[in-house]
C-alpha cells in the first residue's frame, strides 16, 4: 500500500506548521523542511506530541540552490515514496514600504527566494513526484493587485509563482506527466510574516491548516486551479 508522504517546507512555523499539523492528523507522513535544525526539532516534538507521524526534518535553504540540490537527493533516496510537496516556505520582502521607495536589493533577495528558489525545489522534487503520480501545492497571495495590501517585492515573487504553477499544470496536460499542481491562497492570516497582524478577517494557523488539509484530502482533481481558503472581503 503507497504511504502518504508530504514535504511542508517553512513547516516550522505559521502557516507551514499549521498545514502540517493538519495533514498529519489526517494521516499523512510528515517531513518537516525548515532552515534551522533546532526550530525543526521543536516543531517535530510539538507536530509528535498531538500523535503527527513525523518522519524527520529536510534543510530547505531557497536562497542556495545548490543546497536544494542535495536536499532533494536526500529525500529521494530517503523518502522514495513522497507524493506531495507543498511549497509554502518564503520570506515577506520590505512591506512597510511603497513601490517608490522598494530597494532592488529586497526585489531581488525575495524573487530569488519565493520564486527563483520555490522553482529549483520543485524542478529537482519533480522526478520524483512523477514516479509517484503527486502533487505540488504552492501557497501563495492573487496576482491581481489588491487596494487594501500590497508590498511589491512580495506579492511580485508570488505572481511570478503563480505563472509557474498554470504554466506547469498546462505542460503536465499536454506531456501526460502524472502529477498535479496548483495554488493555494489560505487568506488573511495570523503569522510572524505580517507581524502577527490581526483583524476582522483574519484566521489563525489551525484554521487555515484545517481546510487546507480538507482540500488536499477531497479526492478531487484541481489541476491548474487559483483556490482561495478565505478571500480578502472589505470591511464594511
Amino acid at each position: 500500500m503507497k504511504e502518504s508522504i508530504v514535504l511542508v517546507t517553512g513547516a516550522n512555523k505559521g502557516i507551514g506548521y499549521g498545514i502540517a499539523k493538519h495533514l498529519g492528523l489526517s494521516g499523512w507522513k510528515v517531513i518537516v523542511g525548515a532552515r534551522n535544525e533546532q526550530r525543526a526539532e521543536k516543531a517535530i516534538a510539538g507536530l509528535k506530541a498531538q500523535s503527527v507521524d513525523v518522519r524527520g526534518w529536510v534543510n530547505i535553504e531557497l536562497k542556495d540552490l545548490g543546497t536544494i540540490e542535495t536536499t532533494a537527493h536526500e529525500i529521494a533516496r530517503n523518502h522514495p515514496g513522497l507524493s506531495l510537496l507543498v511549497n509554502n516556505a518564503g520570506i515577506p520582502g520590505d512591506m512597510s514600504v511603497d513601490s517608490e521607495h522598494t530597494e532592488i536589493s529586497t526585489l531581488r533577495e525575495t524573487l530569488d527566494v519565493n520564486f527563483i528558489g520555490t522553482f529549483a525545489l520543485t524542478k529537482a522534487l519533480l522526478p520524483l513526484l512523477a514516479k509517484n503520480g503527486g502533487r505540488i501545492i504552492n501557497i501563495t497571495v492573487p496576482s491581481e493587485v489588491s487596494p487594501f495590501w500590497h508590498p511589491l517585492a512580495y506579492v511580485a515573487s508570488k505572481a511570478a509563482q503563480n505563472a509557474m504553477t498554470g504554466v506547469m499544470a498546462i505542460e503536465f496536460e499536454q506531456s501526460g506527466t502524472p502529477v498535479e499542481t496548483y495554488s493555494v491562497h489560505p487568506g488573511p492570516t495570523t503569522t510572524d510574516l505580517n507581524g502577527n497582524m490581526s483583524l476582522p478577517g483574519f484566521h489563525d494557523i489551525d484554521t487555515v491548516g484545517k481546510k487546507f488539509a480538507e482540500l488536499v484530502n477531497d479526492g478531487l482533481c484541481h489541476q491548474g486551479e487559483f483556490i482561495e481558503l478565505y478571500p480578502i472581503v472589505k470591511e464594511d
